[in-house]
């Protein structure tokens, strides 16, 4: 029967077909140029990696010695190749990251083309089927095929309807595959675009690192006897720091004896340390780019928080075209609400935590006292209220990039610089106690 030869010949190419695209398949994804690349990178960011050890040692010496001129540039040398250290193996790892996205993104072509094919395989099956079905007895007597070589094709039919349930398998399998790889592709996002951020920062921090070496060589002349006068005459007073103010974003700035008193509340509240809680209020209330002017409709990722912001500000009687929030960079989404720069999403999940520990029923992203708590609060969750310096540090580097990434390097200039303003604030804290 030519019906039967068919079905022979198409399932002949139907394997053939399968067979052919999964080699190209695994040819596509393990090709040796990838591996090669991959351990190129790796090879390079060993070395910057080494760099960046001996920096920080430079650091550690030069702190632990006696202020002066010569120290202090050294100090903010070190910072800075330091920084450029970091910003190169940022660079690695963006690379990397880059090319895992490029290499999952062809992954979920191959998959997605290898659903289609099956698909169309299983639909040709199902209308193979219904043509034998719909044979009737005298178009098989009246064939020129023999009855028993119909009955040896009909035994060959019971295959193929074995092979057609193996396909329906086979297509849940490579659906939930293309799920899993879609899931990671997101995940490896995320990440790229934490590091994009960090490299904003990084650059940023730099620029004030070198500024203020042109300073201090610019006003003592590079000479120590100056440098020491002008330390003495820019030690600040007690009532110079109460006054100063302390930037937030999208609300407004407040005193420092003010934001001093709300962060010894949230301590009193959560074990952190006040100087910490200063620290990561004022790493996240200077993002540079990010000041408060964007638009919920427009720099919110939407529905994950476009939806809880609008439940967040109607219950608080705002009106959402108003509220600051942050604008959207080029590489990721904005919508960060307040000075602790919560996300909608995430501000939601703590909200009845902030709401018992400030009294507000409504706790408000806005307001620096909810924020204030709301920091003390993720910070405490975080592994903060410990006490350490790397326990603070990590909780710092775990309030920007998850528990996940927070041991990875690329990431180590957050939790440094966190912890450098928690520093800073613990000398104005300490001048305040008259310590």
């Amino acid at each position: 029967m030519y019906l039967m030869y068919s079905i022979r010949v198409f399932l002949l190419l139907f394997c053939l077909v399968f067979s052919l695209s999964a080699q190209g398949f695994a040819q596509t994804v393990t090709g040796a140029d990838v591996a090669n690349r991959r351990a190129e990178l790796q090879k390079q960011l060993d070395s910057i990696e080494s760099a960046i050890a001996l920096q920080e040692t430079i650091l550690r010496d030069q702190q632990n010695k006696s202020v002066s001129l010569e120290r202090d540039i050294a100090i903010l040398n070190a910072k800075i190749a330091k920084a450029k250290l970091n910003i190169q193996a940022r660079d690695i790892a963006i690379q990397k990251l880059t090319s895992d996205i490029g290499t999952k993104k062809v992954v979920i072509s191959k998959l997605s083309e290898k659903i289609e094919r099956e698909k169309e395989a299983v639909a040709e099956l199902i209308r193979k089927t219904a043509q034998i079905d719909d044979a009737s007895l005298s178009e098989v007597l009246l064939s020129n095929q023999p009855i028993s070589k119909f009955f040896e094709d009909a035994d060959a039919f019971a295959s193929i309807n074995t092979a057609l349930k193996q396909s329906f398998d086979d297509l849940e399998i490579t659906k939930a595959e293309t799920s899993a790889q879609k899931s990671a592709l997101e995940d490896k996002r995320t990440e790229e675009n934490q590091l994009r951020m960090i490299q904003i920062l990084e650059k940023k921090k730099i620029e004030q690192d070198e500024a203020e070496k042109k300073k201090i060589l610019s006003t003592s002349r590079g000479i120590e006897k100056n440098y020491q006068a002008l330390l003495k005459e820019t030690q600040k007073s007690a009532a110079t720091i109460r006054s100063a103010l302390f930037s937030l974003q999208g609300s407004s700035a407040i005193s420092f004896e003010k934001a001093l008193d709300y962060a010894n509340i949230a301590s009193a509240k959560t074990g952190v340390r006040p100087a910490l809680i200063l620290g990561i209020i004022a790493e996240e209330s200077n993002l540079g780019q990010n000041v408060g002017t964007g638009s919920w409709r427009v720099d919110m990722k939407n529905p994950r928080d476009t939806v809880p912001f609008v439940d967040i500000t109607s219950r608080l009687g705002l009106d959402p075209d108003k509220m600051p929030v942050s604008k959207k960079p080029w590489y990721g989404w904005g919508g960060a609400m307040g000075p602790a720069q919560f996300i909608p999403s995430t501000w939601i999940l703590y909200e009845k935590k902030i709401a018992t520990a400030t009294g507000h029923a409504i706790p408000n992203p806005w307001d620096p006292y909810d924020a204030f708590m709301a920091s003390a609060i993720l910070m405490k969750e975080n592994g903060a209220a410990v006490g350490t310096r790397a326990a603070e540090r990590l909780a710092a580097l775990r309030y920007l990039a998850g528990w996940t990434n927070a041991n990875k390097r690329e990431y180590a200039f957050y939790g440094d610089d966190v912890i450098d303003l928690a520093d800073k604030y613990q000398k104005q804290i300490d001048i305040l106690k008259g310590n």
